[in-house]
C-alpha cells in the first residue's frame, strides 16, 4: 500500500468536508431575531442588556444622512457625514479594488449589497448621538505635502452643551484619532455615555464556494484574547462581555476596521441585529461627571485599513490576531516572519515562496528521505506482492500473513512512509494559511504573466504543470495492489488539479515548487533502493552459485 498517498488523500478529503461545511455554513438560514432600525440608539445604561435599543421595532431598515466632508490623505478618501460624524465611505488610496486600478472601497453606506458605517454618539441629557445633525466650517479637507496631521472638526450644540467631533488622520498610518470634546455650558452636571459602534451587512465580502473567506464581528480583551463572532451567532446570542481593555470590530479577507477606547475605560461590547441582514457590533463606556462650566476630552482610535502585521502591532495589543492562522498560529507566525524576511532581500514575493519552500524542504530533508526510502522499498516489493495476490486470490487472510512475513524478511516497515509526512503536514498546512491569508501577496506580482499571487492563474499555467508533477508522483510511487486503490489515486492528481484551477497562483506556486523538490528527492532515493535491490539480489545468485 502507497501509505504516502493514502496520507495525502485523507488529508484532501478532509478539506473537501472542511470546504463543504463552510459553504452550508454560509448559505444556512438565518436564525429569526427581532430587528430594529440602523436609527436606533443603544440605552445609556452601561449595565444593561447588551445591544439593547430604546426606540420601537421595525422590520425595515433606515440610515439618515446630511451632507457629505470630502477628506483626502496619503493613505484615504473618505467622506464623514454630518448626521452623526459618521464615516460612511473609505476607500484606501494604496490597495486595489479587485480587478481594478480604482482604490479598495472597505467602508460604504450604499446597500448593495455592502453596507459598512463606522459611527459614535454620546447617550444622556439630549447629547449628539448618530442621528444627530453636526456642523462644519469647511466641506472638503486634504492633507497637503510636508503635513504630518490633518484635522477634522465638527459641532453640535444642545441644551447648554458644545460638544466637538474631532477626527485627526495622521500621514502613513491607518489609526485615526476621534476625539470628543465635550464643554458643559449648561446649569447641571451631567454623565455622558460614549459609544463606538461599527454596522455591518451578513452578505458581502463571504469569498466563494471553493475558497470561503471569513466576514464578521471581532474583539479582543487581555482576559478572554482573540475572538470572532459570525453574524448567525450575533442573530442567536447578542454579545455582552464588559472588560477594562480592549476593542472591537469587524474583519473580513486582508481588511479589518477596530474601534479602539481610551486605555482603562470601563466598556461593555454588544452586538445587535438590526434589519434581515444588518448587525452592529460596538463598545459603549459611563464617562465622568462633567460639573457646570467644565470641560471633558475623550479620545478614542478606530484601525481602519489593510492587516499589514507592523501596522496592526502598532495599533492595539491584540490587532495582530486578525491575521488569523488558527490554531497553527504558533507554526504560522514564524513562517510569515521568514517570509518577510526572505522577501526583503529578493524584493520579490514569488521568489521569496520558492525560497522559503526549498528552506523548509532542506529542514525536512533527513525525515522525508526516511519516508522515501520506505516507498521506495515497497516499489521494490510491488512485483512480489503482485504475485502474492494472484496465488492467493481472495483468501485475504493468507494475503495479509503472507505480506507480514515478506515485511518483516525483507526488515521493511509498510506504515514507515506515514509519519514522516505527518510529521511535516502541521507545516505546510501553516504556511498555506500564511499564503491565503497575507495582504502582502495581495496584487504582489511575480513574473510574467502573473500580475497577482492572490489571485487565480489566468492562463492556468501553474496548476497545469501542479498537475503534472502529480502524475510524475504517481509514478514513482509503488502502484496499489487493490484495484480500487490503484483507480482512485490514479485520479487523484487529476482531482487535485481541478481544485486547483481555483486556488490564488501563490498557493498554486508552493504546491509546485513543493511538488518538483519531492519528486528529485524521490527520484533519487527510488534510484538509490534499486540499486541496493539488485546488488542483494546479484549476491543471492552469486551465494547460490557458490554452493552449487
Amino acid at each position: 500500500m502507497d501509505t504516502r498517498r493514502l496520507v495525502l488523500f485523507v488529508i484532501f478529503s478532509m478539506s473537501i468536508l472542511m470546504l463543504w461545511d463552510a459553504w452550508q455554513t454560509k448559505h444556512a438560514p438565518a436564525a429569526v431575531a427581532p430587528v430594529a432600525s440602523v436609527g436606533s440608539v443603544p440605552t445609556a445604561d452601561v449595565g444593561a442588556a447588551a445591544g439593547a435599543i430604546d426606540t420601537p421595532v421595525d422590520t425595515g431598515y433606515a440610515l439618515k444622512s446630511g451632507q457629505n466632508i470630502a477628506v483626502t490623505t496619503d493613505l484615504y478618501q473618505i467622506n464623514i457625514n454630518t448626521m452623526g460624524g459618521d464615516l460612511r465611505k473609505l476607500e484606501l488610496r494604496k490597495h486595489r479594488a479587485n480587478n481594478s486600478q480604482s482604490n479598495y472601497l472597505l467602508l460604504d453606506d450604499a446597500a448593495k449589497p455592502m453596507l459598512y458605517v463606522a459611527q459614535t454618539g454620546l447617550i444622556g441629557q439630549d447629547l449628539p448621538t448618530h442621528n444627530t445633525l453636526f456642523t462644519s466650517t469647511a466641506r472638503s479637507y486634504q492633507m497637503q505635502e510636508g503635513q504630518d496631521k490633518l484635522e477634522v472638526r465638527l459641532s453640535a450644540v444642545s441644551n447648554g452643551v458644545t460638544v466637538n467631533k474631532v477626527y485627526t488622520f495622521h500621514r502613513n498610518r491607518y489609526e485615526i484619532d476621534v476625539n470628543y470634546e465635550i464643554k458643559n455650558d449648561s446649569s447641571a452636571a451631567i454623565t455622558p455615555v460614549v459609544y463606538y459602534q461599527i454596522v455591518h451587512d451578513s452578505e458581502s465580502n463571504q469569498g466563494s464556494a471553493l475558497m470561503p473567506t471569513f466576514t464578521g464581528g471581532t474583539y479582543y480583551t487581555e482576559a478572554s484574547k482573540f475572538k470572532k463572532l459570525a453574524f448567525k451567532d450575533m442573530a442567536k446570542e447578542p454579545l455582552n462581555i464588559t472588560s477594562n481593555d480592549g476593542w472591537v470590530g469587524i474583519l473580513q479577507h486582508y481588511f479589518v476596521s477596530a474601534w479602539i477606547p481610551k486605555d482603562g475605560l470601563v466598556r461593555k461590547f454588544y452586538t445587535e441585529k438590526l434589519s434581515s441582514n444588518i448587525f452592529r457590533i460596538g463598545t459603549k463606556s459611563t464617562l465622568s461627571t462633567i460639573q457646570p462650566g467644565a470641560t471633558l476630552a475623550v479620545p478614542a482610535r478606530l484601525y481602519s485599513g489593510p492587516q499589514t502585521k507592523a501596522d496592526l502591532i502598532a495599533a492595539a495589543p491584540g490587532l495582530e490576531y486578525s491575521v488569523d492562522y488558527g490554531w497553527l498560529t504558533v507554526i504560522a507566525s514564524p513562517l510569515f516572519w521568514l517570509l518577510s524576511k526572505i522577501h526583503s532581500l529578493v524584493q520579490n514575493w514569488g521568489v521569496a515562496i520558492i525560497l522559503l519552500t526549498i528552506l523548509i524542504k532542506a529542514a525536512f530533508f533527513k525525515l522525508s528521505a526516511s519516508g522515501y526510502r520506505s516507498m521506495a522499498q515497497m516499489r521494490e516489493l510491488a512485483p512480489r506482492l503482485q504475485s502474492m495476490k494472484e496465488k492467493f486470490g481472495d483468501d485475504r487472510q493468507k494475503m495479509q500473513m503472507a505480506m507480514m512475513d515478506l515485511y518483516k524478511k525483507e526488515k521493511i516497515n509498510p506504515m514507515g512512509g506515514c509519519f514522516p509526512i505527518l510529521i511535516q503536514v502541521p507545516v505546510f498546512i501553516a504556511l498555506y494559511w500564511v499564503l491565503l491569508g497575507s495582504i502582502e501577496l495581495r496584487h504582489a506580482p511575480f513574473f510574467g504573466w502573473i500580475q497577482d499571487l492572490s489571485a487565480i492563474d489566468p492562463f492556468y499555467i501553474l496548476p497545469i504543470l501542479m498537475g503534472a508533477t502529480m502524475i510524475v508522483q504517481t509514478k514513482l510511487n509503488p502502484k496499489p495492489t487493490d484495484p480500487m486503490q490503484a483507480k482512485v489515486m490514479t485520479w487523484m492528481p487529476v482531482v487535485f488539479s481541478v481544485f486547483f484551477f481555483f486556488f490564488p497562483a501563490g498557493l498554486v506556486l508552493y504546491w509546485l515548487v513543493n511538488n518538483v523538490l519531492s519528486i528529485a528527492q524521490q527520484w533519487y532515493v527510488n534510484k538509490m533502493i534499486h540499486a541496493e535491490s539488485v546488488a542483494k539480489k546479484q549476491s543471492h545468485v552469486k551465494k547460490s552459485g557458490e554452493h552449487h
